[in-house]
């Protein structure tokens, strides 16, 4: 690609990215702060992802993503995740009609657009997996019927740390299909001082809806066109390969590395800093700038990491620190 279409595109991201402060406003109606979550979640509907949302109660993760789901143009579920939750209560399940003595499908709150899963982690692994179907082929199987999923498909799923009481560890094979794990920080005295002068106003239903399912589509295909150099893809893949074959200083704190899903994440999402940024092509900082959500749920730590009391995110910076970089 040459520099001219390369302005070309950069152009058409800038023109484009004004939608993009149209949908922070409206979900700082009701949401204080939270910058990088919202953008993240606007990356992942972009890149057709999933976003795992971690943090301690009360760090208003459910209404950050109850705000986003509400400025889409598009159908919305919640599901409230408990011990005694059961596959069934997700994809839905055949009832038998004694009148015509006939089955008949009653669909669950999967068959939506945007998905909360709300608690994701109190749930046990098998209603956890119930989930693995759609958010990888966005398809559902009911009985002997395969359901195609609508388009945009997203699951936007909060959890509580796994340290703490009645949560269940997910799936690593559901936890790769996420596009990202971001973690939720408290607030800074000013953003909880606007906290208390906005709890008597906060209300889903002021949000208006300002992405419809056009407007998506269309910037899909504006951030796929941003320019990856061959240098930046190298890049990727060396970040990525690392955490498979590290080196002697790393190899004793990563147990198992990152899979193929984490090199394409981590192209996709590059390309979406890049549109955040109003640039038609993707740097260095860009992969950096989203490797910790991509990788911190990816890669597992070794005992010898976890007896250290090293982090995952004090590894990422590790093998960002000695990947060169083009």
């Amino acid at each position: 690609m040459d520099y001219i279409e390369i302005e070309k595109i950069s152009v058409q991201v800038k023109a484009e990215r004004a939608f993009v402060d149209a949908v922070f406003s409206e979900i700082s109606k009701n949401v204080v702060g939270q910058k990088k979550l919202i953008e993240r979640m606007m990356s992942a509907l972009f890149c057709g992802g999933h976003v795992l949302v971690e943090g301690l109660p009360g760090l208003a993760k459910t209404l950050a993503v109850r705000s986003f789901a509400a400025s889409l143009s598009s159908s919305f579920s919640r599901v409230q995740f408990t011990p005694d939750l059961l596959p069934a209560d997700l994809t839905g399940t055949q009832i038998f009609n004694p009148k015509n003595m006939e089955f008949f499908t009653r669909k669950g709150p999967l068959f939506t657009n945007i998905l909360l899963a709300d608690e994701i982690n109190r749930a046990p692994a098998k209603v956890q997996s119930a989930l693995l179907q759609a958010m990888e082929e966005r398809m559902i199987t009911i009985g002997e019927t395969t359901y195609k999923l609508d388009d945009p498909f997203m699951v936007l799923a909060t959890e509580n740390p796994i340290e703490q009481e009645g949560t269940y560890p997910l799936p690593e094979a559901q936890l790769d299909r996420f596009m990202m794990k971001v973690l939720v920080e408290y607030p800074s005295k000013d953003e909880e001082a606007e906290i208390l002068k906005k709890i008597y106003d906060i209300d889903p239903k002021k949000i208006n809806p300002v992405i419809s399912a056009e407007k998506l589509f269309e910037i899909r295909k504006i951030i796929e066109k941003i320019y990856v150099d061959d240098k930046i893809l190298s890049y990727i893949v060396s970040l990525i390969d690392f955490t498979r074959r590290p080196n002697d200083k790393m190899k004793k704190y990563i147990e198992f590395g990152a899979s193929p899903r984490a090199s394409i994440a981590l192209m996709k999402l590059s390309k979406c800093a890049a549109f955040f940024a109003g640039r038609g092509f993707v740097t260095p900082d860009d992969v950096k700038e989203v490797a910790y959500d991509v990788l911190r749920h990816r890669i597992i730590l070794s005992y010898d990491a976890e007896a250290e009391e090293i982090k995952t995110d004090t590894v990422i910076k590790l093998i960002l620190d000695q990947v060169e970089v083009p």
